[in-house]
Protein backbone atom coordinates (compact mmCIF):
# COMPACT_ATOMS: atom_id res chain seq x y z
CA UNK A 1 0.00 0.00 0.00
CA UNK A 2 1.74 3.19 -1.27
CA UNK A 3 1.57 6.34 1.50
CA UNK A 4 2.78 9.35 1.32
CA UNK A 5 2.79 11.60 4.64
CA UNK A 6 3.67 15.04 4.88
CA UNK A 7 4.57 16.90 7.80
CA UNK A 8 6.71 20.59 8.82
CA UNK A 9 3.58 22.84 7.74
CA UNK A 10 2.65 25.81 9.93
CA UNK A 11 1.91 29.47 10.37
CA UNK A 12 4.98 31.63 9.47
CA UNK A 13 5.35 35.34 8.96
CA UNK A 14 6.21 36.84 5.50
CA UNK A 15 9.95 36.34 4.73
CA UNK A 16 10.24 33.23 7.50
CA UNK A 17 10.81 29.63 6.58
CA UNK A 18 9.86 26.19 7.11
CA UNK A 19 10.83 22.71 5.88
CA UNK A 20 8.50 20.56 5.13
CA UNK A 21 8.93 16.59 4.33
CA UNK A 22 7.06 14.13 3.26
CA UNK A 23 7.79 10.06 4.97
CA UNK A 24 6.72 7.35 1.57
CA UNK A 25 6.11 3.79 1.67
CA UNK A 26 4.78 1.15 -0.38
CA UNK A 27 6.88 1.76 -3.51
CA UNK A 28 10.35 1.94 -5.03
CA UNK A 29 11.13 5.29 -4.03
CA UNK A 30 14.96 4.97 -5.07
CA UNK A 31 13.41 4.61 -8.78
CA UNK A 32 10.67 7.09 -8.51
CA UNK A 33 10.61 10.95 -9.61
CA UNK A 34 8.81 13.13 -7.11
CA UNK A 35 6.95 16.64 -7.02
CA UNK A 36 5.80 19.51 -4.43
CA UNK A 37 2.48 20.75 -5.66
CA UNK A 38 0.23 22.76 -3.66
CA UNK A 39 -3.19 24.29 -3.37
CA UNK A 40 -4.12 27.94 -2.22
CA UNK A 41 -7.69 28.46 -1.22
CA UNK A 42 -10.04 28.88 -4.85
CA UNK A 43 -7.29 27.82 -7.20
CA UNK A 44 -6.37 24.85 -9.04
CA UNK A 45 -3.34 22.53 -7.81
CA UNK A 46 -0.09 24.20 -9.38
CA UNK A 47 2.98 22.38 -9.63
CA UNK A 48 6.26 23.87 -7.40
CA UNK A 49 9.18 21.65 -7.74
CA UNK A 50 10.36 17.72 -9.34
CA UNK A 51 13.09 15.77 -8.21
CA UNK A 52 14.59 12.93 -9.97
CA UNK A 53 15.36 9.35 -8.50
CA UNK A 54 18.66 9.41 -7.41
CA UNK A 55 17.85 13.14 -6.55
CA UNK A 56 20.44 14.63 -8.77
CA UNK A 57 18.33 17.01 -10.62
CA UNK A 58 15.31 19.27 -9.94
CA UNK A 59 12.85 21.55 -11.34
CA UNK A 60 11.13 24.37 -9.66
CA UNK A 61 8.26 26.98 -10.91
CA UNK A 62 9.37 30.50 -11.79
CA UNK A 63 7.46 31.51 -8.91
CA UNK A 64 9.12 29.78 -6.10
CA UNK A 65 12.80 29.63 -8.08
CA UNK A 66 15.58 30.50 -6.43
CA UNK A 67 13.11 30.40 -2.83
CA UNK A 68 12.74 26.49 -2.35
CA UNK A 69 14.74 23.52 -3.02
CA UNK A 70 13.81 19.98 -2.94
CA UNK A 71 15.67 17.15 -1.82
CA UNK A 72 15.42 13.71 -1.62
CA UNK A 73 16.92 11.02 1.10
CA UNK A 74 16.73 7.65 -0.63
CA UNK A 75 18.38 5.70 2.25
CA UNK A 76 15.03 7.22 4.60
CA UNK A 77 12.52 7.34 1.51
CA UNK A 78 11.78 10.88 2.51
CA UNK A 79 11.44 13.80 0.69
CA UNK A 80 12.14 17.47 1.72
CA UNK A 81 11.30 20.91 0.60
CA UNK A 82 12.97 24.02 2.31
CA UNK A 83 10.85 26.62 1.64
CA UNK A 84 12.09 30.23 2.76
CA UNK A 85 11.52 34.12 1.86
CA UNK A 86 8.14 33.30 2.12
CA UNK A 87 5.15 35.15 0.80
CA UNK A 88 1.07 35.83 1.51
CA UNK A 89 0.71 34.10 -2.03
CA UNK A 90 2.55 31.35 -0.52
CA UNK A 91 -0.22 30.30 1.16
CA UNK A 92 -1.54 27.14 0.49
CA UNK A 93 -1.78 22.92 0.86
CA UNK A 94 1.59 21.39 0.35
CA UNK A 95 0.96 17.84 -1.58
CA UNK A 96 4.04 15.85 -2.23
CA UNK A 97 3.10 13.57 -5.16
CA UNK A 98 4.33 10.28 -7.17
CA UNK A 99 4.28 11.28 -11.17
CA UNK A 100 5.60 12.75 -13.91
CA UNK A 101 8.02 15.44 -13.51
CA UNK A 102 6.89 19.14 -14.10
CA UNK A 103 3.24 18.12 -13.93
CA UNK A 104 0.62 18.85 -11.22
CA UNK A 105 -0.99 15.79 -12.21
CA UNK A 106 0.40 12.31 -10.00
CA UNK A 107 -0.11 8.41 -9.22
CA UNK A 108 -0.53 9.04 -5.78
CA UNK A 109 -0.81 12.15 -3.16
CA UNK A 110 -0.47 12.87 0.31
CA UNK A 111 -2.80 14.35 2.54
CA UNK A 112 -1.16 17.27 2.71
CA UNK A 113 0.33 20.00 5.00
CA UNK A 114 -0.84 23.75 5.52
CA UNK A 115 1.27 26.59 4.93
CA UNK A 116 0.11 29.88 6.05
CA UNK A 117 2.14 32.95 5.48
CA UNK A 118 0.64 35.98 7.39
CA UNK A 119 1.51 38.55 9.96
Amino acid sequence: QVQLVESGGGLVQPGGSLRLSCATSGFTFSRAWMNWVRQAPGKELEWVSSINAGGTITYYADSVKGRFTMSKDNHKNTLHLQISSLKSEDTAVYYCTKGLPRSSEYEYRGQGTQVTVSS
